[in-house]
This record gives structure tokens, sequence and C-alpha cells, in this order.
């Protein structure tokens, strides 16, 4: 299970104060916090704080000060991603691009040109899927556009779009049934991950349905996830389902404290 740190994202108020004044201590201390927890990734994201690249790669340099986890450059901007990408130390995951074939030809020769990661997103020119076979086709074109540039199936992560449950609770059974195709694209599957928070936003049991979504959806095929990785319990309940599905050797240490 690839776990990618969501919390150094100036949708939070402390980080969004840290760029503004160029002041790297938020954005250190959550770097090191997530690290220290086991995060495969720290995600960066500008967000709408600046259109400035180097902003960007400021926020990055800053993270890589202190930790050597890879960063996940969090950016539909292709401007930003091509400088962002270039002081990265270690093998960056894009975050994102979707199925419009503008938005691939954008973002996916930048994957090629430096060997990154970069996370798809199942939607395009229309909006959101409504449905499994709407994200099926979607993903059917990002795995064919892959394959143009010649981007390998290890370095593909479909994003199967998590809706909110208490909006939009009919959407849940279709994204985990989505996630389940998505493993038969070809073998082995590609990455498949999902922005967890999504599937509590707006609700009052925010932990507990992170985590039982979560728990499902590694059922269904699920193997990386943008999510709370100081949340011992949904670590935990991560590190349980993929046990209990043989996908890695039991020990009684399994549990974080």
């Amino acid at each position: 299970m690839l776990f990618i740190g969501e919390r150094i994202n100036t949708g939070f108020a402390d980080i969004k104060q840290a760029v503004l004044d160029k002041d790297p201590k938020p954005i250190q201390h959550w770097a090191r916090l997530q690290a220290e927890a086991g995060a495969n990734y720290l995600d960066v994201n500008l967000g709408a704080v600046s259109t400035k690249p180097e902003d960007m790669c400021w926020m990055i340099e800053k993270v890589q000060e202190v930790v050597d986890t890879p960063i996940s450059i969090d950016t539909n901007k292709p401007a930003i991603l091509a400088e962002a990408i270039k002081v990265c130390n270690k093998k960056a995951l894009i975050n994102s691009t979707t199925a419009a074939a503008e938005k691939m030809d954008a973002m996916m020769p930048v994957a090629k040109e430096y060997g990154a990661g970069i996370i798809a997103v199942v939607m395009d020119e229309t909006g959101t899927p409504k449905n499994v076979e709407k994200r099926i086709e979607n993903a059917g074109k990002i795995m064919m556009k892959a394959m143009e540039y010649g981007i390998p199936t290890e370095d593909i992560f479909l994003d199967p779009i998590v809706m909110p449950l208490k909006f939009m609770q009919e959407q849940a059974k279709a994204i985990l049934e989505a996630t389940r195709q998505f493993t038969l694209f070809s073998d082995p599957p590609p990455h498949i991950v999902c922005g967890l928070s999504n599937i509590s936003n707006g609700a009052l049991h925010k932990k507990l349905l992170n985590r039982t979504f979560l728990v499902m959806a590694i059922a269904n095929g699920l193997d990386a996830v943008i999510c709370d990785v100081l949340d011992t319990e949904l670590m935990n309940a991560a590190v349980a389902a993929e046990l209990i599905l043989n996908r890695q050797i039991y020990a009684d240490s399994f549990t974080r404290q």
C-alpha cells in the first residue's frame, strides 16, 4: 500500500500563510510528521494561493531540506509542473491529469521525460462520470494514451473519483465497482489511487467513513491513497486489510502506535 500524505496543502490555513510569508517552518513541520508516520509520498499543493511556478518549487525545496520522502506534485497547470519536477530529488508523482486529450498531451510527456508516476483522474471534457461504464471508458483512454507515450503500467495511478457519501450516496458502490474493474486492464494492473477525504466531505463521522471506505476499496484493488497518514487507526486498518488479502506477511507487530 502506498500512502500519500495530504497535509502540505494551501487549503489548510497554516500552509497557506506559510507560503504567503515564505515561512518554511509549518511546511517542514508537517513534512517531518508525515514522513515519520510512514508516508511513501508527500503531496505538495500550492492551490489557488499563487500561479507562480517558483512558489511551488520553493515549497518542494523546503520539504526536501528536512526529509527524503518523494514528492507528489499536486497541480493541474502544465507551466507549474514543468518547473516543479526539475527540483524533485527523487522520482516524483504527478497529481494529476484527466482523461481529456488536451490534458493528457500536456502532462504525460513530462511524466515520460522524467520517469515520473502520474495520477490520472477518470473524468473527461464532459465532467465527472456518474456510472461505472463511463469511468471504465475514461480509464481505457488513459491507458491507451499512456501506452502511446511509452509510460509503463507501473507508473500509472488511476483515480476513480471518490464523491461525498453524504451528498452522492449512490456513487460509492459505483466507485468500488470501477476500482475492481480497473484491476482487469493489465497484468500486473495499474496502480489505483483515491483522495480518501472526499468520501467524508460534509459528514459528521469523518474518520469512521474514511476508514471503512478505505478497507472496502482495498478489497476491490486500491493500492494507493491520498490521506491523513497521522490517523493511526486508518493506517492500521489499511495494513490489516492487506494482511487479510495476503498482500503482506503477517506479524503481531503490524499495528502502529
